[in-house]
């Protein structure tokens, strides 16, 4: 069966919407945010579906992340007069064939780095997911990719001719492996934010040569280009661009700042890419220590778990091995796998599976210039094990020791 591009609008009235769909491993739900940020600041109503939360402007909806919750969103989107949507896609969406189902106008690939693969089975199934995206994107329509992605070389091989392509790069990805339209030429960070300056181009000159964002990290940068690439190519105003990212506020969970000596930062990183990235961010913020609370979820890629350990050693000066959502694995054996990969690190490690008790432990032992780390869960508001799901916050027990 042929196949059928672009797809067609899931009800009459989904016809007019313009629908930015943001898929990849780390990254998505910034990119998301920022591109939400922009489409408000160039002054459409436009609806945020991410793992987050799903907003129709300032305002949440409340719903549940499911495929009624997906439908339900844009239904009460169409009622209020919306036209936009910024959307995270994930791989369990893509391979439950949701591209074929909802029509995107424009797709953002952020990177790609192991993760689900007990989903979906093997590395290239997994790519074979995002790509779905991106292969059902209508004629004319565009591809936002990370030109310092290897995987997304395979993506551009497996995209329709007639789809048009924008490359974005940063040097924190590594090489840029082809000519991008945007590329960062200087990151700037600091507990306030992250500047990026622009290497010339004509699409930076539009954007006036620099972007500035409220979210701390240098990976934010790269999310601020895919996101004001997306913008521009949508034919969004791109002073308006520029504004919108600048404006956008950290995404809860996403390195976010809740203390200020020690600094406390809690974090969403579960994979040995992002927990590499946030720890040299957070390692370059420190005067003093870098310490680390971190677990892994159970039931979900299990061969990551001994990268994810080296990554966290290679920078920490203290580590508390930890709870996170451990599901029906034993949490002593996903503890021990993280151990494991911190064997050979100098990084001082402590296993400690009450989640709470290990965050207290770091913020006690935390003093001036320090930064602590509690990774892998961000926003979530719960802990899920042996088929239950227990009230958990990490952003709530740090604010226990921190004054913000």
């Amino acid at each position: 069966m042929s196949l059928v591009r672009p797809t067609p609008p899931a009800f009459p009235w989904a016809d007019p919407f313009f629908s930015f769909g943001v898929t990849g491993t780390n990254g998505k739900t910034s990119t998301v945010h920022l591109i939400g940020a922009a489409l408000a600041a160039a002054g459409h109503l436009a609806l945020r579906i991410s793992t987050v939360e799903y907003c129709l402007g300032d305002k949440n909806l409340g719903l549940p992340h499911t495929r009624n919750g997906f439908f339900d969103a844009f239904t009460a989107a169409h009622e209020a007069g919306a036209h936009w949507a910024s959307v995270e896609v994930t791989s369990h969406a893509l391979a439950d064939a949701y591209a074929k189902r909802w029509r995107f106008d424009l797709g953002v690939f952020t990177n790609l780095s192991p993760d689900h693969l007990s989903t979906h089975g093997t590395y290239e199934a997994y790519l074979a997911a995002k790509a779905q995206l991106f292969i059902h994107l209508g004629p004319g329509r565009t591809a936002v990719l990370n030109a310092a992605d290897e995987h997304a070389m395979f993506i551009d091989q497996a995209i329709p001719a007639d789809v048009n392509r924008c490359w974005f790069a940063s040097p924190t990805r590594g090489p840029v492996l082809r000519e991008a339209d945007l590329e960062a030429e200087r990151i700037d960070v600091d507990a306030q934010g992250t500047r990026v300056t622009l290497k010339p181009s004509a699409l930076a000159d539009a954007l006036g040569g620099g972007l500035q964002t409220r979210m701390v990290g240098a990976v934010f940068a790269e999310n601020a280009l895919a996101a004001a690439a997306a913008g521009v190519r949508a034919g969004l105003d791109p002073d308006a661009v520029v504004r919108g990212i600048a404006s956008c506020p950290p995404v809860a969970g996403r390195f976010e700042v809740l203390g200020s000596d020690p600094v406390a930062v809690v974090d969403y990183a579960h994979t040995p890419d992002a927990l590499q990235r946030t720890c040299a961010q957070a390692r370059s913020l420190a005067r003093g220590r870098l310490l680390v609370v971190f677990g892994a979820g159970g039931g979900a890629s299990p061969d990551k778990r001994h990268a994810m350990g080296a990554a966290v050693g290679f920078h920490a000066d203290r580590v508390w091995v930890t709870n996170d959502n451990p599901r029906d694995e034993d949490p002593q054996q996903i503890a021990d796998a993280l151990v494991a990969g911190l064997d050979g690190t100098e990084a001082l490690v402590s296993v400690v599976l009450d989640r709470a008790a290990a965050i207290e432990a770091a913020m006690q032992d935390a003093g001036p210039g320090d930064v602590v780390v509690v990774a892998g869960k961000g926003h979530e508001q719960g802990q899920t094990a042996q088929g239950q799901t227990l009230p958990f916050c990490d952003r709530d027990e740090i604010r226990r020791w921190v004054s913000e």
